[in-house]
């Protein structure tokens, strides 16, 4: 075959597969098929009408051929304090892929100390009350109450839990507290808490707890600036482990430690919230990671405790000597199904970053911006996790209790809240 009659042939077996394609492609009839074809043969027209709709469909071919559609983009956080991630995991993530519920090992070191409050009243007169908060009244896998044992002149004394279970208290009166007199010995012993992401076996928490927590309390909101706040961090995280590193990092950049307020802070996460300054101490600084994670559907709280011995991580976040009647100080942690609560504290953070005098750049502070994503160096005892409390006897409400509260004839008050404190607090490590 002559190279002239070989090309000839290539271009009618190109046209007749390019007219078959079309037929196909637009539907077309037999009978129109049959027509066309007709006037082909006879000369009328030369295909002139069939030439472009050839035309225009091998370009509709080639254009389809080439053509690429790129994922739509994703929408916007759908996550709120009232649309959790427990009522709707997003698929694929950490909280979607549960696994079998398995019994959690139990620690293999624990520390066990004595904790010691003693009373002096002696500058009031008159009937006295008081209030002092108790360690965890249940035990957990990284802190176990032993015992409480107290003596003195008041009197009568017993110990009270509050409905919800999320607090328990010492209560004691004293008729003439010229003269009165009170010490309390709490044993508890603890064991490090970590966080391992490769395992999940944590059995589900209980659903009453979960909701409670992720509701709003007079200082901790969970809607408004802490949704935009909480909006503007994540951006199109959806895992809720990352989601809540993503938080916890953004609070340990933007925050500041207050070395001027009390122990551990007001806990008011509202100011901060309006003013737009991210600062305080313990329970403003944790208070404002607990705001944001709820604001986003992730449930988590404050746990409001006391520091009773050295720390191996720095020294300013344990204590240098016996007296621990300043130290109180809140950490947090927050929920996802299959790991369970998860610890963390934003706040030490700060604190080292304030007191050990470090830079940000610093190798030890990076370090320790990894550890307290997951960890919590029990040289600390967790005493409650109650909110908007209303202490038995009174008829108003606290954001949270912490601090020893005594009321007398003249006043009720805080009594942590000057300098001069009617009390002190001692620890000391024991062996059992």
């Amino acid at each position: 075959m002559k190279r002239r009659d070989f090309l000839t042939s290539f271009a009618a077996l190109s046209l007749f597969a390019s007219e078959t394609w079309a037929a196909k492609k637009q539907g077309a009839s037999k009978s129109s098929a049959k027509s066309s074809s007709t006037k082909s043969k006879s000369g009328h027209g030369k295909t002139s009408s069939a030439k472009p709709a050839h035309k225009s469909a091998g370009k509709r071919a080639r254009g389809r051929s080439r053509q690429y559609f790129a994922p739509p983009p994703a929408g916007p956080v759908v996550h709120t304090a009232d649309d959790s991630v427990i009522e709707n995991p997003p698929p694929g993530t950490t909280a979607a892929r549960l696994p079998p519920v398995k019994a959690a090992e139990p620690p293999s070191e624990w520390r066990t100390y004595e904790i010691t409050t003693t009373f002096n009243l002696r500058n009031s007169s008159g009937q006295s009350k008081l209030w002092l908060p108790l360690p965890l009244n249940q035990d957990t896998l990284f802190q176990r109450t032993l015992g409480h044992s107290w003596e003195g002149n008041q009197h009568n004394s017993t110990m009270r839990r509050l409905p919800d279970g999320d607090l328990e208290v010492f209560y004691c009166e004293w008729r003439d507290s010229s003269d009165g007199k009170l010490q309390l010995k709490t044993l508890v012993t603890t064991a490090d808490r970590h966080f391992d992401i490769t395992k999940r076996t944590v059995a589900p928490e209980r659903e009453d707890i979960l909701r409670r927590n992720l509701q709003a309390s007079r200082l901790i909101p969970n809607d408004g600036l802490a949704y935009q706040l909480g909006e503007r961090i994540i951006g199109r995280i959806k895992d809720p482990v990352a989601q809540a590193k993503a938080i916890y990092d953004w609070v340990v950049d933007n925050s500041i430690y207050d070395l001027s307020l009390t122990p551990c802070g007001t806990g008011d996460v509202r100011k901060q919230l309006i003013s737009g300054q991210y600062s305080g101490r313990s329970a403003d600084i944790n208070g404002l990671f607990v705001a944001i994670c709820r604001a986003v559907g992730i449930p988590a709280r404050c746990i409001y405790g006391l520091r009773v011995a050295p720390s191996r991580l720095f020294r300013s976040l344990g204590l240098s000597a016996d007296d621990a009647t300043r130290s109180q100080h809140v950490r947090a942690e927050f929920y996802v199904p299959g790991y369970g609560w998860i610890p963390v504290d934003p706040s030490d953070v700060r604190r080292a970053i304030a007191l050990e005098v470090l830079s940000d750049r610093d190798s030890k502070l990076f370090s320790l911006r990894k550890i307290l994503f997951g960890v919590w160096e029990m040289n600390w005892v967790a005493f409650n996790v109650g909110t908007d409390i209303t202490l038995p006897g009174k008829s108003s409400s606290q954001p949270f209790l912490l601090l020893p509260q005594l009321e007398t004839r003249e006043a009720y008050r805080d009594v942590a809240s000057t300098l001069a404190t009617p009390y002190t607090i001692t620890t000391r490590r024991v062996e059992i």
